[in-house]
């Protein structure tokens, strides 16, 4: 944008949607692999039932945890020139 309050140019709008699909997806592959690696060996193995419980609470727990921060930390590093959160215009 080049002026206050205008449109974004056909570019900058490719480049949000490419971040926000590369966001998705990223965070969508570590959740799918951190629930696999907390909760996969419940699934795998005869384990106790108590630490079956525990280890697909903790998966379900974490991953969408992991899923929300992930999105965040990728579209807040993205932003466009001269946006930054610290201006107090």
């Amino acid at each position: 944008m080049s002026t206050y309050g205008g449109r974004r140019s056909p570019g900058d709008r490719d480049a949000i949607t490419v971040e926000i699909g590369y966001a998705l997806f990223s965070a969508a592959f570590a959740a799918a692999l951190l629930f696999g690696a907390v909760a996969g060996p419940a699934l795998l193995f005869d384990l106790p039932q108590s630490l079956e419980r525990l280890l697909r609470l903790a998966g379900t727990v974490l991953a969408p945890t992991l899923f929300l921060a992930r999105v965040v930390s990728v579209l807040l590093r993205f932003r466009p020139a001269g946006k930054s959160a610290d201006r107090t215009d």
